[in-house]
Formats: structure tokens, sequence, C-alpha cells
């Protein structure tokens, strides 16, 4: 199978035009940006956050500890990191502070205190007897003996506190159960917020893909329907659909999968990383020891992604094309008894589709449990590590939860980015490939130095015309005739004479190389382009009619008359087999119009252009596929119509032009003979041969009979 389809690239490095250009598209929703950016800021905000309300949680109200720290004459150097203000609680002459400010100092400088005496080495509850209710204070009277007092302050050891029951443990710490629910509240409000800005993120990120989605779905629709027909000519329709469809939703992927993932996993990152560093240094440089393993992995692991990626790309797309290259040329299939060797084939390309894809299967099957491995070694680590400092009483329980959950929340983003490394490859090739189509320039300019004269009276003229499709291989050479208005000329000559080229140079679907082609004395590359081919209408031998009603297919969305479309079906006799139908003009047509015959098709479209009321008709082999019936009953309307038209018919079939005004035979690109069809016949030459060879005997004897 030809692997015409699959020549472009499918992964592509990151590259920072194309990203550019990406981003231009962008500014027309500034503000659905903004709100994405903020929503993405405050949830990752909000999403650090969570360890700390939990750290203080376990802290502050679950587990509080305090120690009491004594006073010297001389303030010790040691203590400068304790930030005692002198606004302590103090009972018994030594400050009362939570064991975290504790935890800070270093350990030579908790051991030099140690040493003087100044840091007491048990554990204490303190409580704030203002602040503590009756059924608390009523504990501390009862319990005395176990309390150290001094004005509101009160402390107990920890260890006695467990001796209390549980009703006078509840009371005594009522202002620990009420900040439980303080923050147990705030951090149901964070994980709210989190949330509310999780959907606006997601929202706004999809809102803006699918926005310049459309816009880039518009604007290439627009350039490749204006492009010329010796770009489209070399396009296959495949292709220009691809880039339309799934080249754009890479686009999209890049706006909701990639940038905002990035964007967010690196400030989830970096914003995990400054907390790590905030809450304790000494573990948080311990957790970083465990990250250049992964980053290997991540390295190797992005490579293999890409490649596997590539090759299951490649083969979706080789499978897809046969499959729709099978399918549309079933009939050969089932005629030629090849059903057996087309599911061979098939099954070898399947076969490799399955292993591409499993290969890619594997990269990440391992990749990922490789990331949880070493994300557990991390915790792991982070945790024997604290344990021995929560041992030494240098680190507390809530900052080791809050360590090993912040731990996780770092390696999450490390296997997201890896993974939609791939998907950013993907979107840089697909916006490769859409700028490309983009940048073609190729197209028949129209830049009219002319307004387009409000009618036309239909005098055409070629003068000295040349042109060719490829360079160098002349379809017209020098070619000069004219036309004059209302008269009809049909142009004959063998295959490849360029009959169906001066229909094309006519409308401009092509324009020429040498010479001019003047209508009522214009030349045509004066002339505004849709002016012109509103006033010049062509009836291709190929009938291309969209899947819709009759009435949609004539009118084409233009403002025709209900009264113009059926005059016009009538005068091509179409009306004949459309009252025929059920729904008559409201009839819809299937795909390619496969409902009605090929000759229904043809008479369509003569009504599509007559109802559009042309100055000027081109008939390009339009009764080729055409019985002889329906010849005849096109052949009546058409002379009705074409009457004060100026019309040029092209056709191999010469029976359909012996009344035409003139017929002109080309001949190696240029007129070889002209006159109407009898001059021609009697002059024994080109036409004569070809009408000879087409209906066979003696021209003369079918002459005379006729």
């Amino acid at each position: 199978m030809s692997d015409f389809f699959e020549s472009d690239a499918i992964t592509k490095g990151y590259d920072a035009g194309i990203s550019r250009r990406i981003f231009n598209y962008i500014r027309p929703y500034k503000a659905l940006v903004a709100a994405t950016a903020l929503a993405l800021l405050v949830g990752t905000a909000g999403e650090l956050v969570l360890p700390i309300v939990v750290r203080s949680i376990v802290d502050r109200a679950l587990m509080p500890s305090w120690r009491t720290v004594g006073t010297a004459a001389e303030p010790a150097p040691e203590a400068k990191d304790l930030h005692l203000a002198g606004d302590e609680p103090r009972v018994g002459g030594s400050f009362v502070i939570p064991t975290a400010r504790i935890a800070a100092l270093t350990a030579r400088d908790r051991a030099a205190l140690e040493a003087r005496g100044l840091i007491d080495a048990l554990d204490w509850y303190y409580c704030d007897l203002s602040t503590l209710g009756e059924p608390g204070r009523a504990v501390v009277a009862q319990r005395s003996a176990l309390f150290l007092l001094e004005g509101r302050h009160a402390i107990i050891l920890s260890r006695d506190l467990k001796t209390l029951t549980p009703a006078e443990a509840r009371s005594l710490r009522s202002s620990d159960l009420a900040l439980v629910s303080s923050l147990s509240f705030l951090l149901l409000a964070v994980l709210l917020v989190v949330l509310c800005c999780a959907f606006v993120q997601t929202f706004a990120s999809s809102l803006i893909g699918q926005r310049i989605m459309k816009d880039l779905r518009m604007e290439i629709f627009r350039h490749a329907s204006t492009r010329s027909l010796a770009f489209l000519s070399r396009q296959p329709v495949g292709r220009l659909v691809t880039r339309m469809t799934s080249d754009v939703e890479t686009i999209n992927q890049f706006f909701t999968d990639v940038i905002v993932a990035f964007l967010k996993d690196a400030a989830l990152m970096v914003g995990v990383l400054i907390v790590l560093l905030s809450m304790d240094v000494r573990l948080a440089l311990v957790a970083l020891a465990t990250l250049p393993p992964v980053l290997i992995v991540t390295l190797i692991s992005r490579g293999k992604a890409r490649d596997a990626f590539r090759r299951q790309r490649q083969w979706v797309s080789k499978v897809n094309s046969y499959i729709a290259e099978r399918l549309s040329g079933i009939s050969v299939v089932q005629l030629f008894i090849r059903e057996e060797a087309s599911r061979r084939e098939f099954e070898a390309h399947d076969r490799e589709l399955l292993g591409a894809s499993l290969g890619e299967m594997y990269v990440f099957a391992t990749f990922r449990p490789l990331v949880d491995l070493f994300a557990n070694i991390s915790v792991a680590v982070v945790l024997w590590y604290g344990a021995s400092l929560l041992s030494l009483q240098i680190l507390s329980l809530g900052t080791l939860i809050a360590f090993v959950n912040l731990i996780r929340m770092f390696y999450a983003p490390v296997m997201d980015i890896s993974e939609k490394y791939t998907l950013l490859q993907s979107a840089m090739a697909g916006g490769e490939r859409v700028f490309a189509l983009l940048d073609e320039t190729e197209r028949v300019p129209d830049s009219p130095k002319v307004a387009m004269p409000s009618s036309i009276r239909g005098h055409i003229e070629f003068d000295r015309v040349s042109f060719a499709y490829k360079e160098g291989e002349w379809i017209l050479r020098d070619l000069s005739f004219s036309v004059e208005p209302g008269e009809m000329v049909a142009i004959v000559g063998p295959t490849g004479a360029g009959k169906t080229t001066i229909a094309n140079l006519i409308t401009r679907l092509w324009d020429i190389q040498r010479g001019s082609i003047r209508i009522d004395g214009y030349d045509l590359r004066q002339l505004p382009l849709d002016g012109l081919r509103k006033a010049v209408q062509p009836v291709l031998q190929d009938v291309f009619l969209f899947s819709g009603s009759i009435e949609e297919n004539i009118r084409l969305g233009d403002e025709v008359t209900v009264d113009r479309m059926r005059a016009a079906s009538a005068a091509v006799h179409a009306d004949e087999f459309i009252d025929r139908m059920p729904g008559g003009f409201a009839e819809v047509l299937s795909e390619g119009a496969a409902n009605i015959s090929q000759g229904q098709r043809q008479l369509l479209s003569f009504a599509r252009v007559l109802a559009h009321e042309p100055s000027i008709i081109i008939l390009d082999e339009a009764t080729s596929s055409i019985d002889t019936e329906t010849e005849q009953l096109v052949q009546r309307g058409l002379e009705a119509l074409l009457a004060g038209r100026t019309s040029v018919v092209i056709a191999h079939r010469l029976s359909t032009i012996r009344h035409a005004n003139r017929i002109l035979v080309l001949a190696e690109g240029a007129v070889a003979e002209s006159g109407t069809h009898e001059e021609l016949l009697q002059l024994r030459g080109l036409y004569w041969n070809l009408y000879r060879l087409q209906y066979g005997g003696d021209v003369g004897l079918r002459e005379a009979g006729s």
C-alpha cells in the first residue's frame, strides 16, 4: 500500500515559533486566559495550603506539645533562633513555648542550651485559664497537684495529661476541640476553593481550546477554498480534512492538556519545594536527594514514549487508510475474489498496529510503576530520617505528616509532565502542518482594476493564449478565436486537445501564462473574480450535488426565487422527475445524490446553472452521461434558454452540436478547423474524420439520409 498519506511528521520537538503562532489565537480570549491563570494560581496555592492546615491540626490541636525554657542572667546567644519576645506565657520563672519553635534550632544550639539547663526535656500541655471554660477550670482546681500555675497560665506534663478521665481531658482540651473544628472548616473551605478553581480552570481552558479550534477550522476552510486548483489538485482531500480535524484537535490539546497542565505542574512542584524548605531544610534536602534517579528515568522514558507514540500513530494512519481504500473499492475486491487476500493484508497491518500499541503500553506500564517506586522510596527515606528527628524532639509529627503529603504531591506532576511531553510533540507537528497550509499563497490573483459591468453582452475573445498545467508542457499554443454575443460555439477535438482547459480558463479556475482572454473587451484578470464567476457559469462533465434537498442544490445559498428555480427546472425538463418525487423540491438527496440517476443529476446541474441566470454558459461534456431520450428533452430546453446567451459547448458526442452557430476543432492546442457542421463535413478534414470514426459508414450518405 502506498505511503502517500503518511508522509507528514507525526511528532516534532518543541518549536518556539509555532508556539508563538498558536498563542496569537488566544488574544481575543484574554478574559478567559486571565480567569484560567487566576484559577490555576489560587487552586495551586490551595493545594499547597492543605498539608499546612493538616500540620496545624496535628501539632496545635491533636497532639500539642510545649516546652519550658529557662531564663538566665545573660541571654544565651544560642537562643536567638527561639525568637523570644518576652510576652510568652511564664510559669515558675520559665517561658512556655511550643515544641515546634525549639525544633527550628540546630542540633548544636539545642545541645548548648540543654547543657546550660535552659531547655526542659519534658513535654508539657499548656492552657490559658482565661479562655478555658468553667468545666476546664474545675478540672484544674480538682487536679491542682498535677498542674503548675502562675496567674492565668497552667501547664501539665503530657504524661500526666493521659491520667485524666476522658471527660476531664475533654473539658480541659475544649479549646483544642474548638481549634480542630475551626481548622476542619478551614480545610473544607480550602477544598471547596480548590474544587471551584479546578472547575473554572478546566472549563475556561477547554472553552479557549474549543473556540480556537473553531477559529482555526474556519480560517483553514476559507484559506483552502480560495487556493488555486493548481495547489488543490496536488492535495489529497483526506489530507485537507485531516488538517481541519485531527491537526486542529492536537492544537486544542496543546491548550487543554499540555500548556495548562505544564503550568500547573510546574507551579505545584515549585510551590512544594518552597513549602518543604520553609518547613524544615534538613528534611527537604533529604527528600531532594532522591530526585536524580527520577529525572534520569523520566528522560529515558520520554524518548521511548515519543518513539512508541510515533510508531503507533503511523500504523493507525496506515490501518485507517487501508480500511477506507478497501471499503471504497469493495465491489472490485468482491468481483476479483480478493476478500481472503485483503483479509490477510489487513491482518498483517492490524498485527503491526497491535505491536505498536503494546509498545506504547509497555513504556507507560514501566514508567509509572518506576515513578511510584521512587516516590515511595522518597517517602520511606523521609519517614526514616524524620523519625530520628522526631525522636530527638527537633521535628513535630504534623511536619512529618505534611512532608509525606507534599512529597506525594510533588511526584504526581513528574509523571504528568513526562506523559504530556508526547502530546506537546504531537501538537507541535500538528501546528506545523496547519501553519504550512495557512502559509500557502498559491491562488488565482484577485486584484481587479475595473468594476464589474452591470451587464455582460457575452463577447469572448482568446488572443494568442498559451497555457500549461506544468511548466514546459503546453496544452494551448497561441490559441486565438472569438465568440460573438448570443452565439453558440462548440469546441471538439481528440482527447488532450485542451477542450476542458478552455472552460477552466474562461472562469479563471486557472490563469494563462501568455496572451489574454477578454470578455466584452475586458481582460479577465482586470475583473473581480466573484463577479466574473457569477457572469460565467459552467456545467461540468462530473456533476457534483451536495447532500440536502433539491431546492438547496439549485439555490446553493443564493437569493434565487421560487419562480426562477421552477422556471429553470421546467426549461431543462427536470421538473418532470422532481414532481414525481414524494418531497418534490424538498426531496433530500443522499450523499453523492445516489438516490437519483446520472441523467437526473445532470438535469439538476442544468437547472442550477440556469436558475442563477448567467450571461455566459459553458457546457463541458454536459450530455455525456444522459440517455438518448433524456438528451432530447435537454436539447429542447437548452435551445430555448440559450437563446440570447453566449454559450460554449464542449462535447465528444458530435450529434449534440450539429446546430451550433460555429464549431471549433482543436488539435495540439490550436484551432485546426472552424465552421458549421455542414461546412466542416465538406472540408473532409479532422472534423469529418472524427465524425466518421464516431458513427462509421459513409458520412455523405448518412448526412443525406438525415
